[in-house]
């Protein structure tokens, strides 16, 4: 059977790989049963619909004809580097390096920073929208993981908060 779609083919391939990951992956933890869902439970219904949707989006690829056969283009090293560095930037900040000596810089830091860095992976960077962005989540995220969960994530750096 010939591939009629290469985008569609490995998005589809993709999914199906992401989701057999957190599948696998399920089976370290119990999976209980619906009435009673263990830990595992919610990654491995992720991940056999992750491979559902894969195998029907993959399966679409080698069956409907598209009208330009929809190749791959070169991959965009540039964006993939901001967003992979900008999600790396926020653990080391949010967490601190001990390692090495870095402190934690709180959520708000590790947020604001991680919203300039992966807008830098778009073809336009305006400061203050990014800025207006970042604010918003950053409020947001207060209210929902500080307040609302209760988690004990450092909000300011410590040499601010002490």
């Amino acid at each position: 059977m010939k591939v009629k779609s290469q985008k569609d083919f490995f998005s589809g391939l993709m999914f199906l790989l992401i989701g057999l990951g957190f599948a696998w992956g399920a089976t370290n933890y119990n999976i209980g049963v619906g009435a009673r869902m263990g830990p595992g439970y919610f990654p491995l219904m992720l991940g056999v619909i992750l491979m559902v949707l894969g195998g029907l989006i993959a399966f679409k690829a080698m069956v409907i004809e598209s009208e330009t056969g929809d190749k791959i283009g070169k991959w965009a090293w540039r964006p993939l580097g901001f967003i992979i560095g900008s999600n790396i930037l926020f653990g080391i900040l949010l967490g601190g390096l001990p390692s090495i000596g870095l402190p934690s810089m709180g959520l708000i830091v590790a947020i604001y920073a991680l919203t300039i860095v992966s807008a830098k992976a778009g073809d336009v960077f305006k400061l203050k929208e990014v800025l207006v962005v970042a604010t918003v989540l950053a409020i947001i995220s207060y209210g929902a993981f500080i307040k609302l969960l209760n988690l004990q994530f450092p909000l300011w750096p410590a040499f601010i908060s002490g």
